[in-house]
């Protein structure tokens, strides 16, 4: 594509350089011939098509496999299924199900390993097969094991005296380990 672009501009620089000897028909230059109005044609087409090439290039982007979005995986997602802890323990199947996307999220997003991320859906049906049969002591050593093998510990509480995100959109903000230092 930037070849492409590399192209058009060439042509138009080129084409527009070429020398003119026709001489104008009118003292006012109203009239415009046929070679300055495909110049006029071209370029206009020219700065459309390399403006519109500008959007089509592929993004540059690190992507989902960067250490940086593992841990906001882990953090955000890690967080939610560890507070399931004492749900679990109760035997409350339904807030076990409602974070059935904490889950998803999290062996997509923090495992990047493919057999590790492969045990850790596995891992995920035996809580949610523990959760469908109503079975408590399943659950628990279904989802004590998933914690233990994937380290889905959630976020550590901060330090007070230290300053715990940066902005508004880091993902540690309204969190414990979101606390901002002010002197």
């Amino acid at each position: 594509m930037q070849l492409l672009s590399l192209f058009f501009v060439t042509a138009t620089v080129a084409f527009n350089l070429s020398p003119t000897t026709t001489a104008p028909t009118s003292k006012l230059h109203a009239v415009v011939d046929r070679r300055a109005a495909l110049k006029i044609f071209t370029s206009s087409c020219t700065s459309i098509a390399f403006l519109s090439s500008a959007s089509l290039l592929p993004a540059n982007a690190d992507g989902a496999v960067s250490a940086v979005t593992k841990q906001r995986a882990s953090g955000i997602y890690g967080t939610r299924i560890a507070a399931l802890a004492p749900k679990v323990a109760a035997g409350d199947y339904g807030a076990v199900v409602a974070e059935k996307n904490a889950f998803i999220l999290f062996n997509s997003g923090a495992i990047k390993d493919k057999a590790k991320q492969s045990q850790a859906i596995a891992a995920t049906n035996d809580i949610f097969a523990a959760v469908r049969s109503q079975d408590k002591k399943a659950l628990q050593v279904a989802y004590t094991k998933y914690v233990k093998d994937f380290g889905a510990t959630g976020l550590p509480p901060a330090d007070p005296k230290t300053q715990g995100f940066g902005n508004d959109y880091d993902y540690k903000a309204r969190t414990s380990a979101g606390t901002l230092y002010v002197r």
